[in-house]
């Protein structure tokens, strides 16, 4: 037997559609649930398994991170390639390493990554139903990302926040926030130190409001220093919600993700 205090450090992929976000639900598929019911599988021990981020039903993540504690000696590599034998398709272990002793996916990150990918093609490309927001109508990306710079830094973000989420502190930073275009592809990348209960959405649900010209520019900054999510648009749906990366250790020290796979 090994040490009882080893973690290993998962990297996931996933495509969320049929899964039931990432927290374990007796009678329900979640990325939480899988991974461990294969670990305890391959392990031949009950194992605990903690992610950075609880994705919801229905989103996606490119490098989600999640922390398992476990006594068995296998090696990352071996565990990797096992937990891919055993996981559905839709749930990737894309590296496996050991991580310092003590190691909490949730509570060391630094930081995460997001993306959301909006389809404004006529009609709805069906190749992209699964990964994006159809938009049926013209949007302005030009005033959504003049409306998106208010976002940056450290606000209350409680006008962006779902009622299941507010009991913590609606006080987050937000690092960077882009509105990319690509033919008919919108993405809406965020990053910062912490989100709340389905900020991302909220937030991309309020820009959509501002590039279909309900509203100007101005509107999200009304929106951050009233605090009301009733004033706010709506909740944009979960398929078009990525997270790209967890971020650990000094933020400037990390190298910078990949380009967005838009078409």
């Amino acid at each position: 037997m090994g040490e009882p205090g080893r973690a290993v450090r998962l990297t996931l992929a996933y495509e969320g559609t049929d899964l039931h976000g990432w927290q374990i639900q007796p009678g329900r598929d979640t990325v939480q649930g899988l991974v461990m019911g294969a670990a305890a599988r391959v392990l031949g021990e009950p194992v605990r398994v903690t992610g950075a981020s609880r994705t919801d039903a229905g989103v996606h993540a490119l490098r989600q991170v999640a922390s398992l504690a476990t006594s068995s000696p296998m090696a990352p590599a071996a565990l990797q390639r096992a937990l891919n034998a055993l996981l559905p398709p839709a749930v990737r272990v894309v590296e496996a390493a050991e991580a310092p002793a003590g190691f909490d996916a949730r509570r060391w990150a630094r930081g995460k990554r997001y993306a959301y990918l909006i389809d404004r093609s006529a009609p709805a490309d069906p190749f992209r139903r699964r990964y994006a927001w159809h938009v049926p109508f013209p949007l302005d990306a030009g005033a959504m990302a003049a409306a998106a710079r208010a976002l940056r830094g450290k606000h209350d973000f409680s006008a962006f926040c779902a009622a299941a989420g507010r009991d913590r502190t609606p006080v987050c930073t937000i690092r960077s926030v882009r509105v990319v275009t690509r033919r008919r592809l919108l993405a809406v990348c965020v990053a910062g130190d912490s989100f709340l209960h389905h900020m991302v959405r909220n937030i991309v649900g309020s820009l959509v409001e501002i590039g279909r010209g309900a509203q100007g520019p101005g509107w999200i900054a009304e929106l951050l220093h009233g605090r009301d999510r009733t004033r706010a648009g709506r909740t944009a749906p979960a398929h078009g919600l990525v997270l790209v990366r967890v971020l650990y250790g000094p933020v400037d020290r990390e190298p910078r993700p990949k380009p967005l796979p838009l078409y």
